[in-house]
């Protein structure tokens, strides 16, 4: 490989600090085609749409609210497995240790690189001093980034997505963000989104789950909800908080074939779709490329298991 593709960790960590898009090709334009996050006003009545406001995009900084995400293993090597150890400390610097339970979990990580190919979606262990930790191992060198979600236990206490670069060390090859497309295949599973993502309005998002050509209606619960999803922005990978219409038990949710969720994207722009859902006992992700704005492509292309890259939970 050129000599001019090797990265050393600290150049991938001088890379994701200035915020660089690893690999965004021409497919979607350049990066600074995605606009920063809207404000959080609420935006007026048109077009015979209720208004609604934006939501804050989440995973854009380190600190917030008083809360701040100390990751402790600020790099590690492509290929090799590593314990990544971070944890959440308040404003005196103390090592947060009670957290509400949302999702089944006190908090979920998330870790994608920034040319948003490679994503993981993780469940640490916390120890009894506060400190979180899991086992990860990933397949690319470049820039990462961590995303720590959760809500403090304590009385009004809100939701938080923070956010930390992760460098990873070794032979850089760049990649561009997957073509829009709205199927994707994994592991035998074709999965189909319809809807899309329009910037400042909430908007639904129904994704459709078979095998073998015949639909799956016994998804099993993953995370209190028959899927979960996260979505994230092209070029600084905003976290953006997506909620699931209806539950397991509530006597409506059927488990499958669709599974329907509510978000709204902060900006226009490039977004990468990750969606986790379980069947038989195993969990799996299928990834699409959407832009906020444009109606989902007709669903006659598919995005292979290979290039969403979403293994493990």
């Amino acid at each position: 490989m050129h000599a001019g593709l090797k990265i050393t960790a600290f150049a991938a960590a001088l890379a994701a600090t200035f915020g660089t898009a690893y690999g965004v090709g021409q497919s979607i334009g350049p990066v600074g085609e995605d606009k920063a996050p809207a404000r959080h006003d609420a935006h007026s009545e048109g077009g015979g749409e209720a208004a609604h406001e934006s939501p804050p995009a989440g995973g854009l900084q380190i600190s917030e609210s008083g809360y701040t995400l100390d990751l402790q293993t600020p790099r590690v090597a492509v290929g090799k497995a590593a314990d990544l150890r971070f944890a959440i400390r308040d404003e005196g610097g103390r090592a947060v240790t009670a957290y509400r339970r949302e999702h089944d979990k006190e908090l979920h990580l998330i870790v994608a690189s920034r040319d948003l190919n490679t994503y993981r979606h993780l469940h640490p262990t916390r120890a009894a001093d506060g400190t979180w930790s899991i086992p990860v191992e990933l397949p690319r060198a470049g820039g990462y980034r961590v995303f720590a979600d959760f809500t403090p236990e304590k009385k009004n206490a809100e939701n938080l997505t923070l956010g930390a670069d992760l460098a990873v060390s070794g032979a850089y090859e760049p990649q561009a963000v997957p073509a829009v497309k709205a199927t994707a295949e994994i592991s035998g599973y074709e999965v189909k989104l319809g809807g899309g993502l329009r910037p400042g309005t909430a908007g639904e998002l129904k994704l459709t789950v078979s095998r073998a050509g015949k639909p799956v209606t016994d998804l099993q619960p993953y995370l209190g909800a028959y899927g979960h999803l996260v979505a994230l922005r092209s070029g600084d990978l905003a976290y953006l908080h997506v909620h699931p219409n209806g539950e397991p038990g509530d006597g409506t949710t059927e488990p499958g074939p669709e599974i329907s969720f509510t978000a709204t994207a902060p900006s226009s722009g490039t977004y990468r779709l990750f969606l986790d859902f379980k069947h038989e006992g195993k969990v799996h992700t299928a990834a699409f490329t959407v832009r906020a704005g444009t109606p989902a492509p007709a669903a006659t292309e598919s995005h292979s298991e290979e290039s969403a890259d979403g293994h493990g939970h």
